[in-house]
């Protein structure tokens, strides 16, 4: 039980890191192809975030334990929401951009229901469906790099990096993710079993607040410099990179099992986006005592869960 724990804890180190690492050298690799920084930003450093949760969900579905693969996306959002969001808010009030209010969250709002629906009828994200999420994350990224047309150019500068470094950072980070996701889907496993815990659980809870580790140290950090409006699109943008790339690209490398348990987590993970949409539709911001609100209803959420 000990050494599960503490693989568990190595494990989403080497995802973070390796997550950390990942981007480092995918965005030093795209400064050397000349590819513009704001590019490389909306693309590579958003899937980095995601990155943890998408070796975690690839792992668990190749194993065949559909319930950390589905957990991991479906708690891993309602994590990104309620508790890194709840965090945050409680740091310092978070404003909120126009487009996000407009298109983002909607899009977050129309994307979670469609996994519903999908378990529902199907109760597996088939192929089918898998590819029906990849092209919705195309259409995504078309309209992340309209908005980037719209956004002043930053003078580009050239990577600090040699080319054997930018190769060695992308190969660590690979390695991190590889084994980071093996390591904490076994070790999580390992303990559920022990405690007698489901792996439906151990996905919505463990797991997913490890892999949510990326978003929940970027929006603290984003509280305390003062840029917080970068926090909510951050949470936002990586909801929709864990719906659309993690469930999109697990599903085409093998069908997931949508059990009947994950029905009340899905319609958990609807309501917190929509609840951030009636938040801050009308003044533009989420306030402390939203912010406080969120975390209650997390605490709530991991009670009901943790008993149902």
């Amino acid at each position: 039980m000990l050494l599960s724990i503490i693989l568990l804890i190595v494990g989403f180190t080497l995802l973070v890191k390796g997550a950390d690492f990942f981007v480092e050298g995918a965005s030093a690799l795209a400064l050397k192809l000349k590819i513009p920084q704001i590019i490389i930003g909306l693309t590579i450093v958003a899937m980095g975030t995601s990155a943890p949760e998408a070796g975690v969900s690839i792992t668990s579905a190749i194993k065949g334990i559909e319930g950390i693969a589905i957990g991991n996306v479906i708690g891993s959002n309602i994590a990104n929401v309620l508790l890194i969001l709840g965090v945050t808010g409680v740091i310092t009030a978070l404003p909120i951009k126009k487009n996000t209010i407009k298109y983002e969250i909607p899009f977050t709002c129309f994307i979670s229901g469609l996994v519903l629906l999908m378990g529902y009828y199907f109760h597996y994200i088939t192929r089918l469906c898998a590819i029906v999420f990849i092209l919705l994350f195309i259409v995504f990224l078309i309209y992340l790099l309209k908005i980037a047309k719209n956004v002043e150019e930053v003078s580009e500068s050239a990577s600090k990096l040699s080319v054997i470094k930018i190769i060695l950072f992308i190969i660590i980070g690979i390695l991190g993710l590889i084994y980071g996701s093996d390591f904490t889907v076994n070790s999580a496993i390992d303990i559920a079993h022990r405690i007698g815990v489901s792996d439906r659980i151990i996905g919505l809870t463990i797991v997913a607040i490890g892999t949510s580790l990326p978003e929940l140290v970027t929006c603290i950090i984003a509280g305390i410099k003062k840029q917080a409006d970068l926090a909510i699109g951050n949470i936002v943008g990586s909801n929709i990179f864990n719906i659309l790339f993690v469930l999109g690209l697990t599903g085409i490398i093998k069908p997931i099992k949508f059990d009947s348990a994950f029905y009340t987590d899905g319609l958990i993970m609807l309501f917190s986006i929509m609840l951030l949409f009636v938040y801050t539709v009308k003044k533009q911001r989420l306030s402390r005592l939203q912010g406080i609100s969120f975390l209650l209803f997390y605490v709530a959420y991991m009670i009901f869960a943790v008993t149902k």
